[in-house]
């Protein structure tokens, strides 16, 4: 009787091993969606759709982009929280959803730790200060001298409350005494839409989707927000130079609603990486600013707990609550 107990413990045992190895073998049987947090045309739309690409091409199923904007992203984060955990719904996180409002926002609806399974990071980029082609500033300095004299008056657009422009531009505030006015919108599309057209006078956003906006003379860039110069851009001084104490930066990655099974969380991880590390997604990144972040789920996750510590400091050094 022990004997035969033994060999069905050992069955079963082979049976889930067997089960688990099928399961990723067999996926994606069907086309995968990402659903992206954001307007089409933001920087996490065009950063998941070239690595939706890629996946595509490497795994012989689609992956196809959901952009879905509105309520700071909870909307698209609400549609993946709530997904089956079969791993056929990604979500593109952001910086803002899993470490900027989890860090600023006393009550909310969801865990960033209990209710995702982290992927990897897909890209980070330092921002940019865009400003209209209308306002009549040609550098940093200058742009803070004409914030300093008019008090109240400048605007600036964001993705939202909370989001990393909006986040940047209390930075701004904060470290050069400043008082601009926040404007939230839908995505930062949006935003960049009303500097050009000079109902907004800033934007501090990724150069992904500014760069185009800026060769055409749409609106100037005056610095970038990262440690040092960006190389694509090597004229555009560090906006700290400026104001001291000045850095800010915004991420993409991949997670999963939990409870996917692991092999299936594995497997896509593996592909993930070979995605990021390809010359065409990598490649791509490079030349719009970007750099591309592979690493593993418990890197990611160590890092957004990271982030969420520095956003809480600067929310507390603005002010900044969000209910």
């Amino acid at each position: 009787m022990l004997r035969l107990l033994s060999l069905l413990s050992a069955a079963a045992g082979t049976l889930v091993c067997v089960t688990a190895f099928a399961q990723s073998v067999a996926y994606p049987a069907r086309p995968v969606r990402i659903v992206v947090p954001g307007a089409a045309g933001s920087s996490q739309e065009v950063v998941s759709r070239v690595v939706g690409n890629k996946l595509t091409q490497q795994m012989g199923q689609s992956f196809v982009i959901d952009a879905r904007a509105g309520a700071t992203g909870m909307i698209g984060l609400d549609i993946a929280r709530t997904a089956a955990p079969d791993g056929y719904t990604l979500l593109a996180a952001t910086s803002s959803l899993l470490s900027g409002l989890p860090a600023l926002k006393p009550r909310l609806h969801y865990d960033p730790d209990r209710d995702f399974t982290p992927l990897s990071r897909m890209a980070s980029v330092a921002n940019v200060l865009t400003v209209g082609a209308q306002l009549k500033v040609d550098n940093a300095a200058d742009f803070v001298k004409l914030a300093k004299a008019r008090p109240g008056t400048l605007n600036f657009g964001s993705a939202g409350n909370g989001s990393p422009a909006h986040l940047a531009g209390a930075m701004f505030n904060v470290l050069a005494g400043v008082n601009t006015i926040h404007v939230p919108y839908k995505g930062s599309a949006q935003a960049l839409s009303d500097v050009m057209a000079g109902q907004l006078q800033f934007l501090i956003t990724s150069p992904l989707v500014a760069m185009p906006h800026a060769r055409g003379g749409r609106i100037r860039l005056l610095a970038t927000t990262g440690a040092k110069r960006d190389p694509l851009i090597p004229d555009l001084p560090v906006f700290a130079d400026t104001v001291p104490g000045y850095e800010i930066t915004q991420w993409w990655g991949l997670v999963l609603p939990a409870g996917v099974p692991p092999s299936i969380s594995a497997h896509l991880h593996r592909e993930i990486m070979a995605a990021l590390k390809s010359p065409e997604v990598s490649g791509f990144l490079v030349k719009q600013g970007a750099t591309a972040q592979p690493e593993s789920p418990a890197e990611f996750s160590a890092f957004m707990k990271a982030e969420r510590k520095r956003i809480a400091n600067i929310g507390k050094r603005a002010n900044i609550v969000l209910e």
